[in-house]
This record gives C-alpha cells, structure tokens and sequence, in this order.
C-alpha cells in the first residue's frame, strides 16, 4: 500500500484547522502533517515538513493565500496548492490561477471538494481545478466582448440623450461617417439591431444610467 498523501492545512481559524483536518485523516490516502495559523507559521510549516500538498485560507491576518501560492510555487512546482475561501467571487479564482494554485474551493463546498482537490492537486499540481471555473470564464469573456472604448462610450452617453449621428459628431468633433462607424460598433459590441435595444442592454449591463426620455 502506498504511502498517504502528506497534507499542511493553513487557516487562521482553529475550529477549521482542527474540523477540516480530522476530515481528511478520515481518508485512509490523506494524512495532515502539521497545520499552520498565519501566513509566516504556514511557510515555515512548508520548508519544515515539505508536504506533498498545501490547503491555505484566502484571507488571514499577516497576508493572504495567494502569498503562501506565489512563494511556495517558487520554490517547487511540483506542491499542489489548494485556495480554500469564503470569498469566491470571479476575482479571486482568476487571482488564485494566475498565482499558481493547483485549486480554488470555496468554504461553502461540501467536503467531498476538498478532498477531490487534494487528490487533484497532488497528482496534477500545476492544473488548476476550480467548480465554478467554467462560470467565471464565460462572464469574463461576455464582460470583454461588451467592453466599449472610451470614445464608444461617449458615443452612446449622446446616443442615449436621443442626438443623431451628424450631432454627435459635431459634439465629439468627429465627421458623420466615422460618427456612424462608432455606433455600429457599438451595436455589434451590444447584440443590438438599433438604437433601442442598445440602449436597453447598456442600461442591464451597467454601461448608461439613466435614458433621456427623448431617446428613441
């Protein structure tokens, strides 16, 4: 039988350090080797026992996950590391793969994650794995797809005031055709047939506001 795969827990809680270890040690192929409760502790606890895979808490009191990510993966690329969090937002799974994390689980998952990460990460520590991975990455090209320029923008700020395209070249000193070059992209950028519904989906996505009710 192989030997279980060593495991160093950081949290600056101990009822999570102590809950979420006895956990794991309920794996017969996981095995906690020593636990940590700040960032410093937890880098020392690293370079002390050399675990095969680091889970650490995003926010602690002396720093953060993505520390313990950042320094540990450049001292080896072959430690899976785990962010395990509270605050699970686009931002911070995004942050914890550009750090170097092998994966991203949030507090709320059920143990069952946890565990699947550790194995993961031990096995495949440069692959990040993260559930809502997927999610995250759909809303981030969506958000760019629809990223309008500055010029756009103030563009569609007139538009949305109901002013036509000679107008708004004549506020924003542009001629008439590139005037109407900016609005088409805009469209296109918006999903939008015309004037309306690019508005309507400028005001769902945050980009206007408010409409000037001579919009049309």
């Amino acid at each position: 039988m192989s030997e279980p795969i060593s495991v160093l827990l950081i949290d600056d809680h101990e009822l999570i350090r102590n809950g979420l270890g006895a956990v794991l040690d309920l794996e017969p192929d996981l095995h906690v080797v020593a636990t940590a409760g700040s960032v410093a502790e937890g880098i020392a606890a690293y370079q002390r026992v050399q675990p095969q895979v680091v889970i650490t808490d995003l926010q602690m009191q002396d720093g953060t996950g993505l520390d313990v990510v950042r320094t540990l993966r450049k001292e080896s690329d072959q430690v899976g590391l785990i962010v395990l969090t509270m605050h699970s937002g686009d931002e911070q799974i995004f942050a914890a793969m550009q750090a170097g994390a092998s994966g991203f689980v949030g507090k709320d998952a059920p143990s069952t994650e946890v565990i699947k990460a550790a194995r993961h990460a031990a096995v495949s520590p440069k692959a990040f794995v993260c559930a809502g991975l997927v999610g995250a990455m759909m809303r981030r090209q969506s958000a760019e797809s629809t990223a309008l320029t500055e010029r756009e923008h103030d563009v569609l700020v007139l538009l949305a005031e109901g002013l036509n395209a000679a107008a708004i070249g004549q506020k924003l000193y542009l001629s008439e055709s590139t005037t109407k070059s900016h609005i088409a992209r805009i469209y296109q950028k918006l999903g939008a047939a015309n004037r309306a519904q690019a508005l309507v989906t400028a005001m769902r996505i945050g980009l206007l506001s408010t409409v000037q009710p001579s919009a049309r």
